[in-house]
């Protein structure tokens, strides 16, 4: 299997490296692995859907 940084994620996502790093330490990215003191995802890894935003749609 092949990997990428979270850098690389980051890039790819359009986010940054540490949302990336809290989405792998919440467990959202399936696949997610931490080598030493880097995390390191598949290169088919989706981005996961932003929760942290829902609640104030809703309320509309």
């Amino acid at each position: 299997m092949e990997y990428m940084t979270a850098k690389e994620a980051a890039q790819k996502w359009n986010v940054t490296v540490r949302r990336v790093q809290v989405l792998c330490v919440q467990g959202r990215i399936q696949g997610a692995a931490r080598l030493g003191n880097m995390w390191v995802l598949p290169i088919g890894a989706k981005k996961p859907e932003d929760k942290r935003c829902a609640h104030k749609l809703k309320d509309r």
